[in-house]
């Protein structure tokens, strides 16, 4: 739809949104106008009502809190586009309530947990230069806590060995430095020296990970190859579950909620702050537990 276009180039040219970002909007949006169509409800004409039985409709399809808020923050961002461009004189999503956001808590493994993951490659298997690739971003997931969108949008140009960190374009385009201690360094040298050439095969590639077709990692590819590497070592893991441990583990060695939002590129603390309430929740846990009078 020529509307729906026009604002997917105003958040991608004037907003400089990430293309993965994008997209999410372009797929809300999409779902969003399908159910108008069924209602026989023109796409400027949507009413605050329209926006409530649409939320409805995705909560009877089981959606989680967090996705139906991505939603309602897309239908929001679009009607202040509407307003700008004169095509709407009132905004129907004003004064609409989002649920309660993360009544799911964020998941986090233990550290004997990462431990078994990322010590789970066979040395003989981790020569394979495909397999030694994974493993390296395994150790930049849990070292770094990257989220798997900048993950594969790493390029060689990023890397410091010499100092010592990444540079990591983030969401909104917004760039940050991430410290990477000497065991991740070390791996990573070892594949851009090594493993990477056998893998591109004399082709070339700005991109620090890749196929064997030159081409960078997908979103979809590597998520697949932990959740086969889950299965083998028993764990439920994700591309998140990593970010989500780094996170956690920080805390509670005793890392500051600031520091932790610039290292996790959280624009605002209010996200970080999540981790504190895991963090927490542990705590009640091992007390509970362990305590003799509890």
């Amino acid at each position: 739809m020529e509307i729906i276009q026009a604002f997917l180039t105003y958040l991608t040219a004037e907003k400089g949104l990430s293309r993965n970002t994008v997209a999410s909007y372009q797929l809300d949006l999409k779902k969003f106008h399908a159910f108008l169509t069924a209602k026989n409800t023109d796409f400027l004409s949507f009413s605050k009502a329209d926006i409530v039985d649409f939320i409805q409709k995705l909560r009877d399809e089981k959606y989680s809190t967090a996705s139906i808020c991505r939603f309602i923050s897309t239908i929001k961002s679009l009607c202040k586009y509407l307003l700008v461009e004169n095509r709407i004189t009132e905004d129907p999503s004003e004064n609409l309530q989002s649920p309660k956001r993360w009544e799911r808590l964020p998941k986090a493994i233990s550290i004997a947990d990462v431990k078994t993951l990322l010590e789970s490659g066979h040395p003989n298997n981790l020569s394979e230069p495909v397999v030694n690739r994974d493993y390296v971003m395994f150790e930049l997931l849990y070292s770094s806590g990257l989220r798997v969108s900048e993950l594969i949008s790493l390029k060689l140009e990023d890397i410091s060995f010499d100092a010592g960190f990444l540079r990591v374009m983030g969401k909104g385009s917004k760039e940050r430095i991430v410290p990477l201690h000497m065991r991740a360094l070390g791996m990573l040298k070892r594949y851009v020296s090594l493993k990477r050439p056998e893998i591109l095969r004399k082709k070339s590639s700005p991109y620090l990970f890749i196929t064997r077709r030159g081409g960078p990692m997908t979103r979809q590819r590597f998520w697949q190859t932990m959740k086969k590497l889950g299965r083998r070592t028993g764990l439920d893991i994700s591309p998140h579950t990593m970010r989500h441990s780094f996170a956690t583990h920080l805390l509670e060695g005793g890392a500051d909620l600031r520091s932790l939002q610039k290292l996790l590129g959280h624009a605002d603390i209010s996200t970080t702050q999540i981790y504190t309430k895991v963090t927490t929740d542990r705590l009640k846990q091992v007390y509970t537990k362990h305590h003799p009078r509890a």
